[in-house]
This record gives C-alpha cells, structure tokens and sequence, in this order.
C-alpha cells in the first residue's frame, strides 16, 4: 500500500513500483507534490500505486517485441538500393559507390556490427589507393546514408559514419584542398575551339567550344541541346543527356531543375544558326530528336568491330561497367562474388579486351570528347594510350596553326607541334571560365546565377532582379572581349583552315 512520509513542512506520497523500490506521486512535469495533510498523501500514494500496478500487469500481456533481423551490409545495402526511386544519374552513382568501394570492404559485415573505426581504417585504404580525397568523401557519403536508414528501420542504434567535425584529423582545411580549377581566357577560347575542330575535322566542335566559353552551360546541356530550342538571340535549357554506365545517354531535365534561358551575344547566335544549317535533319536512333551537335565517327572502323563489348558484360553480370573495368585492371578492390560473376560472364559472352575505340554514335562521348578532342587542343599533346606514352599532336606546319598528321607514319611527316594554352584545363573548366570572365566584367550576382543556372536563397538575393540594362551590359562585355580575341588571332595568322573561323577573320581585314 502506498503511504505518507513525513518531509517536516509537508508530507510526501510514496508507492510501490517494484520488489525494493518505491517511487513518489509527481506532477504531470516530474515535480514532487507537497500535500498540507499525512491522509491527503496516503490517497495520492494509493492511487498511484494501483495504476502502477494495472500499467505493469497490462505491460507483461503484450506479445515481446519483434526482436530485429540482423542483415550483412551487402544483404541491407542491395535491398536499400532497390527500393530508391532517384533520376537515373543519381542511382548510377550510387551502384558505383555501393560495388566498387563500399562492398568490397563491408559486404560481409554485420550492418549492426560496422564500427567507427573500421570505417576510418576503410577511408585511410582508400587514401592510400591514391583516390581524391573528395572522391572518398563522397562515398562515404553514401555510406552514412545507408547506415542512417539502418539505423531509423532499427537494426542499429547510432550511425558509426557520421563525422565529428576537428575529431581525428590534422588541423585546418588543407588536407582535402583540391588542386586549383583553370581557366583560361577569351582568346584561350578561341584557340582551343580551333585546335578541337581541325583535330576533328569538322565545325560542330568550334560552335560547341565556343557555345560552352560564352554561357557555361553544362556538358550534357549542350549534347542535349535540341535544335528546336536554339533561338535568334539566346538558347533555351531544358533538357541535359546524362551518360550512364551502361552507355545509354539519359535525356532527363537539367541538373537541379535549372531551367533557364541564356542570351546569347550576336556573333554566337550566328555562329548557332550556321551550325544549324550544318546539323543532319535526320532524328537521331536513340532519342528520335534533332539536336544542335552530334558525335564523331570511329576512325578506321573500329566501331564495326564483332563480339561482346564491354557495357555487354556488365549487362550479363548485371554490374556497372565500372565494376567490370575494375575486374580487368583492379581484381583485388573488388568483392570475390562479384568478381566470379563478372568473370563467368566474360568467358560465357566470349568478351576480348579491346583499348575503347570511340563507336559511332549520335551524340559525344564525355570521355572520348575531353581526351581525344579538347585535352590535345588545350595542351598540344595526346594523353598516354596503352603503352603508348603521351605525346605531341603531329602536325603538317602549313597553314597555321598546322593541320594534325593523320594515319601510318604520321610522326614521320610531323613538321610540329602546338604550344601549350591551358594546362590541366578540362571542358568544365570552360564553365568556370565563363563565371571567371562574368566577375571581371562586374555582371550583377543575380544575372550570374541565372546563366549558371544557380539559385541564392539569401534574402538580398530575393530582392534582386534581372533588367534588360543588364543583359545587354553582359551582352556587350561579351561581345567585346570576342572582337578582340579575334584580333589578336589575326595578328597571329589573317585565315584559319577551319573554314568559319578564317570567314570571321577576313572580314575583318
């Protein structure tokens, strides 16, 4: 029975909750009441102990709670991955993450039993593999998205990935600094979209580089870039063709939704409108749309070439290509299962190991763009190819600024090489060139983002807006610095091999 103790000034009720203890009557926020009278505590007492009671018995009538699963994180993360449901690109990245970095390590794991330390001694590995560092924080990344579900559907109690931000690393932001972005400049524009052109033998590159340098639209926005949407002054964004591992090019729409429309000064717009005229009327196979670009052909047929293909076997084996590149040239990162999946599948297919060959297609390939196109033209040599080390595009010296020698023995006839313009510059870092360019003309904030297809959440943001002055000002600041890229090139040679750009420089004359 519950009962009253005596606390000098007043009396407390006090009630059995358990073999040897006794809890005391409270209010609804924990507070000890205090009862004027011994009989007023004995009834609160009593009345608290009985509903103690009742609230135990009712307790030992229910069932025992389910006690949870426990699941290997290969088991756990292949059925979290399946019930995503993201745009392609983004389930891409995370199968990629998920086979080749975080099962080769964990897959056999306890997803309950993964730790902390296992974790960190996991990311150091990955250092020591010589991956970016922003690379391995961005699988780790996923990795503490995974363990967080685990641990919300309760098969763990905390998430052992979380990082405490100062705790077990060397002070200071300078251990994951990544190297500096280039850029280049108006001119370096223009040399680099003739370089890519006389490379590929064609016009479509010198719109495409040029397009990329004036309004820092993305990669996919431009191989996405649909005929219909290119306008008398300005092109429309709307959608993007993201590639995924299995070499199908998604059309989906711009990366955060960032539809938009960018002006475009008047030398690009007729530059867009020539291309244009130059581009094939004929839809292409994948997609049945027009576009702006299309891709380049396969040299020496390569692309008929017979048999599986490497996106055949990861089909099979039901990976990324990712995955199967790693089997042929890193077996040990990745999981054993995995790797005799992938293997069987190679021999069953009948798969032969060739260098990539750049197939026919209607549309570029990032790779093959940035390493057979716009890397020579920005730094004057070829990237290392099998066991061919990295060498100097052979030219034929005339006309300026040489033609690339072509076929057997073209080192043999090479007559030079090209300088130089930016190195470690990459097609993305055109778009840094152009936020680069807008700075130094004092584009306003707004108009920035909106080129960029950015957004600023801040309140000043709000309450700013784009005018025509403005766009124009940008226009004009544009078409400035192209006059007089265009000069200095002259200066350099008064015509050019690629047949648009030695137009635009004769008029000048």
């Amino acid at each position: 029975m519950g009962y009253a103790e005596n606390r000098g000034d007043y009396w407390r009720g006090r009630y059995k909750i358990g073999p040897g203890k006794y809890g005391t009557v409270s209010d609804a926020s924990g507070k000890t009441i205090r009862f004027k009278t011994k009989r007023a505590a004995e009834k609160a007492a009593a009345v608290a102990e009985d509903t103690e009671r009742k609230t135990q018995e009712a307790a030992a009538q229910r069932p025992a709670e389910p006690v949870a699963e426990r699941m290997t994180f290969g088991e756990y993360a292949s059925a979290w991955y399946e019930r995503q449901d993201l745009a392609a690109s983004t389930m891409q990245n995370y199968r990629r993450h998920i086979e080749e970095h975080l099962l080769p390590e964990f897959e056999d794991a306890l997803t309950d039993e993964i730790s902390k330390g296992e974790i960190d001694a996991w990311e150091r590995k990955e250092r020591g593999r010589g991956y970016k560092p922003s690379s391995i924080k961005t699988w780790r990344g996923t990795l503490h998205l995974i363990l967080e579900d685990a641990v919300e559907e309760g098969l763990r109690d905390s998430n052992p990935a979380t990082r405490r931000r100062g705790r077990g690393k060397r002070a200071g932001r300078s251990r994951n600094r990544g190297p500096e972005k280039v850029v280049t400049s108006a001119l370096g524009i223009l040399l680099i979209a003739e370089r890519t052109a006389l490379l590929s033998g064609r016009e479509d590159e010198f719109a495409a580089v040029l397009l990329k340098g004036y309004t820092g639209l993305r990669w996919g926005e431009i191989v996405g870039l649909e005929r219909e949407f290119v306008r008398p002054a300005a092109v429309r964004v709307e959608w993007q063709l993201y590639e995924l591992d299995t070499g199908e090019l998604h059309r989906c729409p711009p990366k955060d939704d960032s539809y938009r429309t960018v002006d475009t000064p008047p030398f690009l717009s007729a530059l867009l409108t020539g291309q244009a005229g130059r581009a094939s009327d004929k839809p292409c196979d994948c997609h049945g749309l027009r576009y702006l670009f299309s891709g380049h052909g396969a040299a020496n047929g390569a692309a008929r070439r017979p048999g599986a293909k490497l996106v055949d076997v990861a089909r099979f084996a039901g990976v990324s290509t990712g995955t199967v590149s790693n089997v042929l040239n890193r077996p040990h990162a990745v999981a054993p299962d995995t790797r005799d999946r992938v293997e069987k599948a190679i021999t069953e297919l009948g798969y032969i190991r060739y260098w990539p060959t750049g197939e026919n297609a209607a549309h570029w390939r990032r790779s093959g763009f940035a390493t057979w196109l716009f890397q020579p033209a920005a730094t004057g040599r070829y990237p290392k190819r099998g066991s061919k080390e990295e060498h100097p595009v052979p030219l034929l010296a005339d006309p300026w600024p040489g033609i690339p020698a072509r076929g057997r023995g073209a080192s043999g006839r090479t007559e030079a090489s090209w300088l130089p313009i930016a190195r470690g510059l990459t097609p993305h870092g055109l778009r840094h060139t152009h936020k680069t360019m807008m700075d130094e003309f004092g584009t306003p904030p707004k108009l920035k983002d909106e080129r960029m297809g950015h957004e600023d959440g801040s309140v000043q943001a709000r309450y700013s807006h784009v005018t025509a002055e403005m766009r124009r000002t940008l226009m004009d600041d544009l078409t400035r610095v192209w006059a007089e890229s265009l000069a200095v090139r002259r200066e350099m040679s008064p015509g050019s091999p690629v047949s648009t750009l030695d137009t635009l420089l004769r008029a000048g004359q």
